[in-house]
């Protein structure tokens, strides 16, 4: 039996190693619902302006898709037998997985923080922080 609290299921990844238990958070709630997972990736194109003009773009872009690619090979490996779709995004992280997320009609986003402190988080806010402000639904955020 399953329960549908949770039909839809998006699963945000970075690739990196502090991302791995938001992971394993969001494919166990998805097994415990039944949910279909979106694991999505986003490249965030606001790094590209910001690079020096000696470090060719293209090099850079595959990287971010290998490092995506790893990401979403893990998510499928343990999500076993359960449906997963997978999207590489571009644009702003925090827009375009709320943007996704409307699209889609997402039940519940789960995303990982590593936290920001002080005049930091003042100032730059976190990518976690912008998604639970404009998010159409509950938001899990695992640390």
């Amino acid at each position: 039996m399953t329960n549908m609290l949770f039909g839809r299921i998006l699963v945000a990844t970075d690739g990196s190693e502090k991302n791995r238990a938001a992971l394993d958070e969001g494919i166990n709630i998805a097994h415990a619902c039944g949910s279909v997972i979106y694991a999505v990736y986003v490249i965030d194109t606001g790094t590209f302006s910001s690079m020096s003009g000696d470090i060719p773009l293209g090099d850079t872009y595959r990287v971010f898709q290998a490092e995506a690619e790893q990401a979403f090979t893990r998510i499928k490996s343990l999500a076993g037998d359960m449906k997963v779709e997978t999207l590489i995004l571009e644009g702003h992280p925090a827009a375009e997985i709320v943007k996704f997320a409307k699209a889609k009609k997402i039940d519940l986003i789960v995303i990982g923080t590593q936290g920001k402190k002080g005049l930091e988080r003042l100032l730059l806010g976190s990518v976690a922080e912008e998604i639970i402000r404009s998010a159409p639904c509950k938001v899990l955020v695992v640390k």
